[in-house]
Order: structure tokens, then C-alpha cells, then sequence
């Protein structure tokens, strides 16, 4: 039965009369959102739900995953498994005519009631398995996002993606592409303590999936050895970041992320995560090593001829009329030798594009800002870089080179700091340069400024202030973004910024390095930053008109992240607290060196059991409970068969006694000390037999010292003694 929905078609021929699966009620929710509210009220509706399956469902960033290929407006497209319709929007505004493939009834009307103004759409509600045969065997795109790895359960057979894979090359037109989003079975996050995306357990994918399970992810060179066995020779790997699900950049193989551009490591929204290392100097690493392709959170496997687009980042979580789109492209082919001699910007052109009709205004002012930074900067040195429209994008030059970023992390990981002071002091005379300026470009921060063949060139001024703004404000704000990115930079950006305020008037006498350095000393410093933190946060708040970032939209979902090196610290700790040490005297006294502990197996049972023998020329014996403050009950205490008392004269205590056999110790070094044991025995032969059942209960310090107060009342028979005495 074919039904529409607003112009969208639902063809439900080979529907099986129910859905097999479901998000449950939160589907029937999103429904009601979708039929009641048009797109544009999707954001607030994320910020006020605070729900994990409305934003992922509902979220415009879903889409980015697809608005950066090349579909043109006649090209037939394929998407497998729509399901609510993330990317069938973007899809429909591209193509000529998009078929969806989705089991779920409810899924697909989700899809449709979002999207009633799609009249390129046909939803064919079904099994995949009953459809395919069905299927056109010309389309120029296929899209499988988030879809391969649930191959095996809808598949079958011995390998079933490889025959999923030579499936779907059946229904490709000549020269057609087939486009797989997916994540890296190897991806970092996974390393770094996200758990795998479907199963929702710790390391299953990095650990081979041994408690199997019906999805399977793949390395880069799993994904290979598949289309080695459909004999493709032609596909291209793409790197979507943080991941395929809401990314923000893409990288390919001839524009890999540069070390500090990977700071948006939060994942995974949707369940609690360990945070076992900063991903971020991991990945910096990685870079360093030319291994990020194996590490890559995600792949976009395109099968056919490589795409003309070789990086992509999207500014699209910014109001309306800010959401553009910066990309890298190919504008011709580079023959013979060009391009191998060092002319990597052959062939290659960076272009802003806008996302919606409000942004085009933003895009077209950047012409008339190249004019007037043109000449504003003339004669100073630094370039800035051509800008032209085509149409409604605007086209720079690409240039190789290295980000002034770039080159200061350099000296900073050589330790050259006279070469780290001539950069930062070319880049404050180019900012101070201008006089009487007209503008002022607000984003001249250290990664907008390229320095090739010690040219400089201002690559990116998308953000331009009509009103006054300091140079000294400017230098402040790129310091700050500066020393955010890693430990190392904070340091050399806090000295520099003391710096500055000094040479102002702003702080007290003595370096910026020292000051920096010295916490007494910081109050000033910590005021100013909070001002340039309150300045940049405003900055970022209008850019995105007081939308909520994916960062705060995260914390309000409230998955928790767990420090794991913090808690480790802490058990570690506790169990050090936990700790019995045992002291034997042989006639030099006590000592640490000769001191031991009791093993873990001692201790696991309340109350504990003590069984030792001592040395032959023991003298005295000291006992640890604990390394903290502590009660501690002597449920039995025998030396050599005999039952002893806390009360006796030669055991002796640093602890107050609340009973015969009670103890408080108002101490981190508690002990209980048995002396006079040579003259109990004939020691010559053997030591002491000690036998001991003590049961410890830890304390904070104030409840400590409040009992042993109590004991300690001038009649000598306190509460607590008269308590336990009676």
C-alpha cells in the first residue's frame, strides 16, 4: 500500500505488520514532537528534554556526516536504514530522489512528519532482504550510515558482510559511490574508556568481541580485506571527528588532523565512560607518529572515485546566521611531477560555504573584509589572505605551510625559548600595526596566521569587531585560547600574560614568570583571566545565539565520567589506611626497615585474625591496626596462650581506652605496643607465639578526637568509659 505524508511516500508492500524493534516510549514522544513543532524548534526542544535519544535522533549535527559529499540535484541516492531520518532531510535538499530502506513503522513516520515538504523522498517500509530484489540498480549514491555493522544479524550466512558489501554494489549506477559510516573497532575513545557504541560494555570491540553479540565494527584493515573480497580496488577512507555520529571536521589521507586541532574528546553522550587518559596529548601523539588513520574514532568508507573534498570542518552549532561550512577542495588534477616538489597548495582552493540563507550575509562580508585588512595591513609584512565570491562561497588560496601554533609548540618542545619570544614578538608588532583602524579582526588567534617560507599570512577573519578592541585585548584572548590546549602552553601563556599587565600597569613588580609561578602572587593574574574568560564565553555565547554547546548539553544528560587514575589514587590510598604493620624489637628498638606487613588475605575478614611468630630475641612487639585514625576492639589478644587485656600495665597504647577491650586512636600512626616478652619465657629456641582478633573501624579526624575528648574529662571515668564499663 503506497500512503503520503504531507508529500513524502510510504511504501509499506513489505511490511510485516508490527516493528521489531524500538527505543520504546521515547519514540512515541519524538513523534509527537516531530508532528507538533517545525524543525526549527528542535534545538530548544534538546535543551529543555536533556534526553540522549531526542538529541540523537533530532540533532541538525546528525546531518553533517553527509552535507559535505558532493551530491548534485539530478543524482539518484539510496539510504539503508533511515530510521527516524537524521540525514534524509539533508539528503532530500541535495539529490534528485532519495529511497529510504527502514523496518520500523514508527521510525519511518518520525521521518516522514519531519520531513513533509520532501516530495523526492519514498520511504519502503520492510525487511531489507525483501526489498533489495526490488531495488533500482542505478543509483549514483548509497548511503549505509551507521547500518554495515548489523550485517550479520539481517545477512546471515559465513560472511555476511562481504555479502552485504557485493549486495549493494549491484544496485550502483557506472561511476556511482557507496558512502559507509562507521566506528573504529580501534578507535581511541574505546582505549580511553567509552564503552562500544551498540553492546554498551568496556573494550568489547578493542577486545575482539569475545562475548560475541550481533554487531561487529572493523579496523581500516578490516574494512580493506572486505572490499579485497569484492575485488574493489578503488575506495577512499575518511576521518569524521570526534565521530561519524555528531562530527564537526572531517580529514582525509591528504589532510590529517595537525597535533592540538583534536580537543573534543567527551564522547559518548549516552552512557557513563572511565576516563582513563587525556585523549587529546594521546592523539597529539599519534599525529607525531603518523598513526591517527588506525585511531580514528570513526571511518566514512567511500567506495568508487575519490571525493574532490579533502577536509571539511562545520560551524554549524552557531546561530543561523553564523552556520557556515569551511572546506578544502580539488579543483584540478595535479600531472607529472607538480605537487611532489614541495607545491602541496597545487590543484587545491579553501572555500566558506553557508549552511542556511541567513549566513549568506556573514559569507559575502568576507570579500569586503579581505579589502579592507588588505590595507590595513600594507607595508607591515604580514599578508593576508585573497579572498573572492563564487556565487554565494567564498574562495581563498589554500597555503601550505605551518600555523603560527604550530611553530610556537615547536620551540616549546625544544625548549627554545629565545626562538618562542621572536615569533610571539613578530605576532604582537603585526597585531599592533594598524593605526586608526576601521575594523578589528577579533579571531587573530595563533592558528589563523600561516608562516611559509617566513611569510606570514592571516588565513581566516570570519570575525570582525566595528568597535574598538585593544591590541593588547587581542594579544590577551589569543594567549588564552593559546593555553588552553595543553599544560605546557598554560605555563608559558600565564608568564606572558603577567607579562603584559605589567608592562600595563596592571600588576605588581618581579617577572611575569615568577609571578606566575607563585600562588601568593596570583590574585591579579586570576582576576584578568576570569575577565578574558568571561569576555570569550560571551563572545562564543552570541556566535551560537545562547544556544546551549554540545559540551553543556552533555553535562546536562548527565552520564557521569569516571576519573579512573583519580580513583585508583584513592584506593590505593585507602588501602594503604588499611594497611597492619608489625614491629619486632630485638634489642636495637623499633624501625621502619625492619617493620612488615601482613598480606592482603589478613585483612579481608571483620574482624581480622593476627597469627605470628616472632623473632627469637624479640623483646617487644608493636602492632599497627591501621595507618589512620581508628577504633579498634580486642576481641582476643594471646600471647603464647594466654588472654591479655588492653587495661595491663605493659601494653601500652598512643590511643585513649573506652573499655577493657575498647581503644580510640586520634592518630594517623595508631599503635598498640606489647612489651617485657623476654621475661614471660625462655626465648632462646623460639620466638613468641602472637594471636590476635581485632576488629578496626576507621574514623574521620574529628569524630576521633571528639571520643578521645570525651576519655580524656579530668575525673578520669569519662562517658565513653562509663559506658562500655559498666
Amino acid at each position: 500500500m503506497i500512503e503520503k505524508i504531507g508529500k513524502v511516500t510510504i511504501d509499506d508492500t513489505h511490511y510485516p505488520g508490527e516493528d521489531f524493534y524500538c527505543d520504546g516510549a521515547v519514540e512515541d514522544e519524538i513523534l509527537k514532537i516531530v508532528r507538533e513543532n517545525a524543525p526549527s524548534a528542535y534545538g530548544r526542544i534538546i535543551e529543555e528534554r536533556k534526553n540522549w535519544p531526542i538529541l540523537y535522533h533530532l540533532s541538525h549535527l546528525r546531518e553533517n556526516i553527509v552535507n559535505w559529499i558532493p551530491v548534485g540535484k539530478t543524482d539518484k541516492v539510496l539510504e539503508v536504514g533511515s530510521g527516524c531520518g537524521a540525514i534524509t532531510g539533508a539528503l532530500s535538499a541535495k539529490a534528485g530522489s532519495v529511497t529510504c530502506v527502514e523496518l520500523s513503522k514508527k521510525r519511518s513516520l518520525i521521518n516522514a512528519y519531519r520531513h513533509l515538504d520532501c516530495e523526492n523522498v519514498t520511504i519502503k517500509l520492510g525487511n531489507f532482504q525483501e526489498i533489495e530484489p526490488e531495488l533500482a540498480c542505478d543509483y549514483d549514491y548509497i548511503f549505509l550510515i551507521g547500518v554495515f555493522e548489523y550485517a550479520q544479524s539481517y545477512i546471515g550466512g559465513e560472511k555476511p558482510f562481504e555479502t552485504f558489501l557485493a549486495i549493494m554494489k549491484e544496485h550502483l549506477a557506472p561511476g556511482g559511490r557507496l558512502v559507509i559510516a562507521i566506528e573504529n573497532r580501534f578507535g581511541l575513545k574505546y582505549w580511553a574508556g567509552c564503552k562500544e557504541d551498540h553492546l554498551g560494555t568496556y573494550f568489547d570491540g578493542i577486545e575482539g568481541y569475545p562475548r560475541g553479540g550481533g554487531v561487529r565494527t572493523f579496523t581500516r584493515r578490516g574494512l580493506e580485506e572486505i572490499c579485497r573480497a569484492n575485488g574493489i580496488t578503488e575506495y577512499s577512507f575518511y576521518y569524521p571527528y570526534p565521530d561519524y555520529k555528531f562530527m564537526t571536521c572531517v580529514y582525509s589521507d591528504e589532510r590529517l588532523p595537525k597535533a592540538g586541532e583534536l580537543s573534543d574528546n567527551m564522547r559518548n553522550f549516552d552512557r557513563d565512560r572511565l576516563l582513563l587518559f587525556d585523549e587529546k596529548n594521546v592523539f597529539d601523539s599519534l599525529i607525531g607518529e603518523e598513526m591517527f588513520p588506525q585511531f580514528s574514532n570513526s571511518y566514512v568508507l567511500v567506495i568508487g572515485e575519490p571525493l574532490p573534498v579533502t577536509y571539511t570542518r562545520f560551524s554549524n552549532d552557531r546561530a543561523p546566521e553564523y552556520a557556515i561550512r569551511t572546506e578544502i577542495r580539488k579543483t584540478k588534477e595535479v600531472g607529472g611531477n607538480q605537487g611532489k616538489a614541495g607545491d602541496e597548495a597545487a590543484g587545491l582552493e579553501v572555500r566558506k560555504i553557508p549552511l542556511t540563507e541567513e549566513a549568506k550575509a556573514h559569507v559575502r562580508k568576507l570579500e569586503e573584509t579581505y579589502h579592507t585588512l588588505e590595507e590595513m595591513y600594507r607595508g607591515s609584512g604580514l599578508l593576508v589572505n585573497r579572498c573572492r565570491m563564487d556565487g554565494d562561497e567564498a574562495v581563498f588560496e589554500y597555503l601550505p605551510g605551518k600555523t603560527l601554533e604550530e611553530l610556537l609548540d615547536g620551540c616549546l618542545e625544544r625548549g627554545d625559548t629565545a626562538g618562542f619570544r621572536r615569533l610571539f614578538d613578530r605576532y604582537c608588532k603585526y597585531v599592533r600595526y594598524p593605526k586608526n583602524a576601521p575594523i578589528c579582526d577579533y579571531d587573530l588567534i595563533f592558528p589563523n596566521l600561516i608562516i611559509q617560507d617566513d611569510k606570514w599570512h592571516l588565513i581566516d577573519y570570519e570575525w570582525i569587531s566595528d568597535g574598538q578592541v585593544s591590541p593588547q585585548e587581542l594579544i590577551l584572548r589569543a594567549l588564552y585560547c593559546y593555553g588552553i590546549g595543553a599544560d605546557k602552553r598554560k605555563q608559558t601563556s600565564l608568564a606572558l600574560i603577567g607579562e603584559i599587565m605589567e608592562e600595563s600597569g596592571g600588576g605588581e613588580t618581579g617577572s611575569g614568570t615568577e609571578r606566575a609561578a607563585s600562588s601568593e602572587e596570583m590574585r591579579w593574574e586570576e582576576a584578568f583571566l576570569e575577565e578574558i574568560v568571561r569576555k570569550e564565553k560571551a563572545f562564543q555565547k552570541r556566535s551560537t545565539g545562547n544556544r546551549m554547546s554540545m559540551v553543556e548539553i552533555r553535562n546536562e544528560i548527565a552520564c557521569p565520567i569516571v576519573p579512573v587514575a583519580e580513583l585508583s589514587h584513592r584506593y590505593m590510598e585507602e588501602e594503604t589506611r588499611n594497611r597492619v604493620q608489625i614491629y619486632e624489637d630485638c634489642g636495637a628498638g623499633f624501625s621502619e626497615e625492619t617493620s612488615y606487613f601482613l598480606p592482603q588475605s589478613c585483612r579481608d575478614r571483620k574482624p581480622f585474625t593476627i597469627e605470628l611468630e616472632t623473632g627469637a630475641k624479640c623483646r617487644s612487639l608493636r602492632i599497627d591496626p591501621a595507618l589512620d585514625y581508628c577504633v579498634v576492639r580486642a576481641i582476643s589478644l594471646q600471647i603464647d596462650g594466654t588472654e591479655r587485656s588492653l587495661c595491663e600495665k605493659d601494653i601500652l597504647l598512643n590511643g585513649d581506652l573506652i573499655s577493657d577491650d575498647t581503644v580510640v586512636f586520634a592518630t594517623q600512626d595508631p599503635n598498640l605496643t606489647i612489651c617485657g616478652l623476654d621475661s614471660r619465657k625462655d626465648v632462646e629456641e623460639r620466638g613468641h607465639r602472637v594471636h590476635a582478633e581485632l576488629e578496626v573501624t576507621r574514623l574521620s579526624y574529628d569524630v576521633a578526637k571528639s571520643l578521645a575528648k570525651q576519655e580524656r574529662k579530668a575525673d578520669g571515668q569519662g562517658i565513653f568509659s562509663a559506658l562500655f564499663r559498666k
